[in-house]
């Protein structure tokens, strides 16, 4: 069974993102538990975590059908120590609060090398791998230091692969098979697929037998048992530009079939399927259109 929603607002405090998935009859949400465009808040007190979890209850939807995003200011690759550090501890509270509100994930970019890593070159292709695989290393290494220090929690990070825009890393399916390869605790670690950002990644879904390539690379490189989320959205640029704007469904470069295939992939039953397309006021018309693309047993 599939589970679509989309990122609400959180607006006025957490308790009010299950109501807003509400209004919207949505099956699952995406939500951040504090302001994304700052380091610090003010910590989840009894009040607020109770309420969260009634709304929670009321709106018949369950923690494992929630998909958080953490802070866009943490980058768990910085090259420098001390911006390292902090972005860290940032997200490590950011667990913390996803356990508090008794959800079961966080969901992250893997992180920027910002080309400051790696030896010098002259050749730039060369330079940048280097960066890309130090920067991976360092992901690698932050996200054993949450796994330990949240060693009571079960809240699993999910890393979201990235359009490869300036010098974010997880464009490729190889970074994230990387990054996992290396966590010490496997059970704690996922994937969510933005289908933007796959596509610009590179990786076409347009047509059955494309989809079905890109999906079997996955597969074979990630692994389904991986894949706990999916960020739902048509995209604005081309196949392979490495740009990540997002668009309404069917309206863009990827258009419908693309979703078609998705809402008929039985790989992808049962984990939060979260629209990111730009027109909130149309989410619950795109959310339908999805549920009647699935085809119905004869």
């Amino acid at each position: 069974m599939k589970y679509v929603g989309a990122h609400v607002s959180a607006s006025g405090g957490v308790y009010n993102a299950p109501l807003n998935a509400m209004k919207i009859q949505a099956k699952a949400f995406a939500l951040f538990t504090k302001n994304q465009r700052q380091w610090v808040a003010k910590p989840l007190d009894d009040a607020t975590i109770n309420k969260f979890k009634e709304n929670l209850k009321l709106s018949g939807i369950l923690p494992k059908h929630v998909l958080p995003h953490d802070s866009y200011l943490i980058n768990l690759g910085h090259p420098e120590q001390e911006k390292l550090e902090k972005s860290r501890t940032a997200f490590i509270d950011e667990l913390e609060r996803c356990a508090l509100l008794g959800l079961e994930k966080l969901n992250f970019h893997p992180g920027s090398h910002l080309v400051k890593i790696g030896k010098k070159v002259t050749n730039r292709e060369e330079l940048i791998e280097k960066a890309e695989y130090s920067c991976l290393d360092i992901v690698a290494e932050s996200m054993n230091i949450a796994i330990n220090a949240t060693k009571d929690l079960d809240v699993k990070l999910v890393i979201e692969n990235t359009a490869g825009q300036g010098s974010n890393l997880g464009y490729k399916f190889e970074h994230l098979a990387y990054i996992i390869s290396q966590i010490e605790d496997k059970s704690r670690v996922g994937v969510c697929l933005d289908t933007c950002h796959t596509f610009t990644a590179g990786y076409d879904l347009r047509t059955k037998e494309a989809y079905d390539i890109t999906m079997d690379a996955f597969e074979s490189i990630v692994g389904f048992e991986y894949l706990m989320g999916m960020h739902i959205n048509d995209s604005k640029p081309p196949l392979g530009s490495h740009v990540d704007r997002h668009q309404s469904l069917g309206v863009g470069e990827i258009g419908w079939d693309a979703f078609e295939f998705i809402m008929n992939d039985a790989r992808i039953d049962d984990i939060p399927l979260i629209l990111e397309t730009i027109n909130e006021e149309i989410w619950s018309e795109e959310i339908q259109a999805l549920y009647d693309l699935i085809h119905i047993p004869k």
